[in-house]
This record gives structure tokens, C-alpha cells and sequence, in this order.
């Protein structure tokens, strides 16, 4: 018979015994995904935020209904992040300090089926939409998919040394049509965008992303999403002028190769950081940048 006794509580009785935590992959790797959620659920609320911030006029209700929303999603963060911790069989005593409470609390509040029936009917936020012709009020204009595209288009144009009614005479429209579709004042149909292009002698393919993207952000379907995803920014930064490398100073020249070329997959804050120097939004390069992350993880695992 062991000699070696229990801890005891205050009152002299045992304490119970805890067992130590047990891997659980599955779930674990479920809450990886959350987390990637959530995360990019708080980028669409904070770059909400951000617009109504910078605008002036959004009302204080607005504001503080994104910050509160901000809130939800970080607690929600938490609880997962937590029972991630427990599902990698690590023990909760590393987070207690840094949550700010024990870890009995924190095994009590964040308990892994609670947390898992929560996840099941959590509702995410819409991403801002972008419709033909919309005026996506808020928005500021240099960034909206439809003024991206009409940069890329006007450029285009300029660049090829053809007149604005060389154009509308091979489209059939009148020339003042042509010149609000350049100008970002009407929506560019894809069959317009492929006229432009084959005027100017160059790839339709390089608009498509920028034109589904000004289209209210549909994908066409493609066995690369990593080819996609290049070839949106390839199009942000010939909108943008086609800038030096070493001028977009918020990453390095390398990374910025690396992203509009590959072949290999930067990570989330190169993409970031390379969409908002080139005046794009991050709501739509996010869900690109997800979907090739997908793929590229799948190919490594296969």
C-alpha cells in the first residue's frame, strides 16, 4: 500500500486527483480552422470599423455595435484557442497567467462540448458586397473593385496609344459610354473588358479576377487558386501603375516577387500589406488567399 498521501483541501479533504489532458487531433484541427474563421471574421468587422472611423459620418450606434461584435469574436477566440490547448494535450496552467484567471476557470468556462455546440451555430459576418454600379458608400474611392478595374482598363487604353472613339466604334456604343467605363462610372460588362483588351493587344485573363472581383466578387472556377490569386494582384499592380518592387516599401522586394509570382505561398500578412499598397481591400484578397492556402495544403498532404 502507497504511503504517499493526497493533497488535501482546507477542511482536510482529499483533493480530487486531475487527470493529465488527452490529445484529441480531430478536434484540435477543428479548432484550427475556427480560429483562421474568427481571425478573418475580425478582419471584415474591423475594416468596417475602420471605413466608419475615417469617414466622420458614420452614427457612434454603428461604431459601437462593430466594436461590440469586435468583442463577441475575440471571446470566442478564446474558448477556442483553449480547447485547442487541451485537444494538443497541453496543460491549461500555461494560458492561466496570460487569460488572467485560473485554470479552473478556465477549464469550467471553456469546457470542449460547450464550446463545440457554440461554434455549431455561430453566424459569421457578411463581407462588404460589391454590386455592378454600386455605390458602396463608405468605401474609400480609390479602393472599390469597379475604380481598381477601370485604372487597369484606362491604363490599358493609354498605354496602347488608341482613342477613347476607336474603342466605342468597335464596341457599338457611343464614345461618352466608353469614357464612364474608363472613369469608373459604369460597370464594364466581360464582354466590353475582352473587346479593350484585344484592342490593346493584351491578355483578357489578366482583368478576369479584377472584373469578378468589381462584379460582386465571384470566382471563376480553377483548378490554381494560387495562379488566381497572383494573377488579382498581377492586376491590382498593373492598376497601380505597375510600381518597382523595391518601392512598395511595406514589404521587401522579394516578397513582393514572390507574391505576384510565386511559386510558393507567402503568408497572410505579405498579402495584407502588398493589397492595401496597392489600393486593394483585404476583404476580397482574404478569402483568395484562404483558398489557396487550402489548396496548397492539400497537394503537400496528398
Amino acid at each position: 500500500m502507497s504511503t504517499r498521501s493526497r493533497a488535501q483541501t482546507a477542511d482536510g479533504t482529499p483533493q480530487p486527483t486531475r487527470s493529465e489532458p488527452s490529445a484529441n487531433p480531430s478536434r484540435a484541427s477543428r479548432c484550427t480552422e475556427t480560429i483562421r474563421d474568427i481571425a478573418e471574421d475580425c478582419m471584415v468587422v474591423s475594416e468596417g470599423l475602420l471605413v466608419g472611423a475615417y469617414s466622420g459620418a458614420a452614427p457612434n450606434t454603428d461604431i459601437l455595435q462593430r466594436l461590440i461584435s469586435l468583442r463577441g469574436l475575440v471571446e470566442e477566440a478564446i474558448g477556442v484557442v483553449v480547447v485547442r490547448h487541451r485537444a494538443q494535450a497541453q496543460p491549461l496552467k500555461e494560458l492561466a497567467p496570460i487569460a488572467g484567471i485560473s485554470e479552473d476557470r478556465l477549464r469550467k468556462k471553456y469546457e470542449p462540448t460547450s464550446v463545440d455546440r457554440s461554434l455549431t451555430t455561430r453566424s459569421r459576418p457578411d463581407p462588404v458586397t460589391f454590386h455592378p454600379g454600386a455605390a458602396n458608400a463608405g468605401t474609400p474611392t480609390l479602393r472599390r473593385p469597379g475604380q481598381r478595374l477601370a485604372a487597369a482598363l484606362r491604363r490599358m487604353q493609354r498605354g496602347s496609344g488608341l482613342r477613347q472613339w476607336e474603342l466605342a466604334e468597335r464596341m457599338g456604343v457611343h464614345e461618352s459610354y466608353v469614357s464612364r467605363m474608363l472613369s469608373g462610372e459604369r460597370f464594364v460588362s466581360w464582354k466590353y473588358v475582352k473587346i479593350i483588351c484585344e484592342m490593346c493587344g493584351q491578355d483578357p485573363g489578366r482583368m478576369k479576377p479584377l472584373w469578378e472581383a468589381a462584379g460582386g466578387g465571384q470566382r471563376s472556377d480553377t483548378d490554381d487558386p494560387g495562379e488566381y490569386l497572383r494573377t488579382y494582384l498581377q492586376g491590382l499592380h498593373y492598376a497601380h501603375g505597375s510600381p518597382a518592387p523595391e518601392t512598395i516599401r511595406v514589404i521587401t522586394a522579394e516578397d513582393v516577387h514572390l507574391a505576384l509570382h510565386g511559386p510558393d505561398l507567402p503568408e497572410w500578412h505579405v498579402i495584407e500589406r502588398l493589397t492595401v499598397a496597392l489600393q486593394g481591400l483585404t476583404t476580397i484578397a482574404r478569402p483568395l488567399w484562404r483558398r489557396a492556402q487550402a489548396a496548397a495544403e492539400h497537394s503537400t498532404t496528398s
